[in-house]
């Protein structure tokens, strides 16, 4: 018997912030059931769009959606196009013809918690050893500058017909820290012997103080109040689908993985561990462990 919280909602209100941002006492059920299709549309139209997290804003009349995403390009499409589609899709979901989508970019995926994990679900799926996939994150996460990380595999790993957990840290993992800057993700890798779960814990540093500011706090709850969205602390890209790019400054479609290759000795101690458990899987001889009894 597992007692263990989500890092996010452990934290919610201390040192996060909540994805939806609204409040109705009468719409309550309806908002939540829209916000819960909007994510998974969104989701299922772009699952090759490297998204992080979907985060839904709700004033008088207006609707925010904003994509945090590492491929904006795939997100805003030829010339717009996508995003005009994604925005249609969201209004006849919503009903609310006021729709503003902002596909804001991610600078650093090599530092967010669900992009890791979405990295090590794609190798799973293209058959890499998950060790490998593993240790290539931790890699790439503590050279992005991150103070600790913690990735964990749960399913048939390797096509085993039980299935185990395996996991590997570096670092520290502070989880029950509430001023720790802990960022969480958790994907599935729908593999052909059945679903692993992959989850990425990722520790940033102390936030502090760990409290949000009171001050910034009544602004934003003032400007939601008259009806106008709270702008972000810090600033960030931000592309509108309402406003169309030129096309000669549409975003070319990435093709790059999530999860790059690790260090060239590292990559060839993998591969060389690899070969000596496939070895040792491909060999029948049973191992004597006693000496031959008269």
């Amino acid at each position: 018997m597992g007692q263990k919280v989500n890092p996010y909602g452990f934290r919610l209100g201390v040192t996060t912030e909540w994805k939806s941002r609204w409040f109705s006492e009468r719409e309550y059920k309806q908002y939540l059931t829209e916000d819960w299709k909007i994510r998974r549309y969104i989701m299922t139209v772009l699952p090759d769009a490297a998204i992080s997290r979907i985060e839904i804003e709700r004033t008088r009349d207006k609707l925010r959606v904003d994509v945090h995403t590492a491929r904006p390009g795939i997100v805003i499409g030829r010339r717009g196009a996508k995003a005009d589609e994604l925005r249609a899709g969201l209004t006849g979901i919503t009903g609310n013809n006021k729709v503003q989508l902002n596909i804001v970019e991610i600078k650093q995926p090599e530092l967010d918690a669900a992009l890791i994990a979405q990295g090590v679900a794609d190798q799973l799926l293209n058959r890499i050893a998950f060790r490998r996939a593993m240790k290539r994150a931790v890699q790439n996460a503590q050279k992005a500058g991150a103070l600790g990380i913690r990735v964990q595999c749960s399913g048939r790993l390797g096509g085993a017909e039980m299935s185990r957990t395996e996991w590997y840290r570096e670092g520290r993992v502070p989880l029950h820290t509430l001023r720790a800057d802990i960022d969480y993700g958790f994907r599935e890798a729908r593999t052909s012997s059945g679903r692993v779960g992959v989850k990425v814990w990722i520790y940033k540093g102390d936030i502090l103080p760990y409290k949000p500011q009171s001050d910034d706090k009544v602004i934003r709850e003032a400007a939601m109040a008259v009806g106008e969205t709270s702008g972000a602390a810090a600033p960030r890209k931000v592309v509108s689908s309402a406003s169309r790019r030129p096309a000669a400054e549409t975003p070319e479609v990435e093709s790059t993985p999530l999860l790059k290759e690790a260090d060239p000795e590292l990559e060839r101690l993998l591969a060389e561990e690899e070969d000596i458990e496939r070895r040792i899987h491909e060999s029948h001889e049973t191992p004597h462990f006693r000496g031959n009894e008269d």
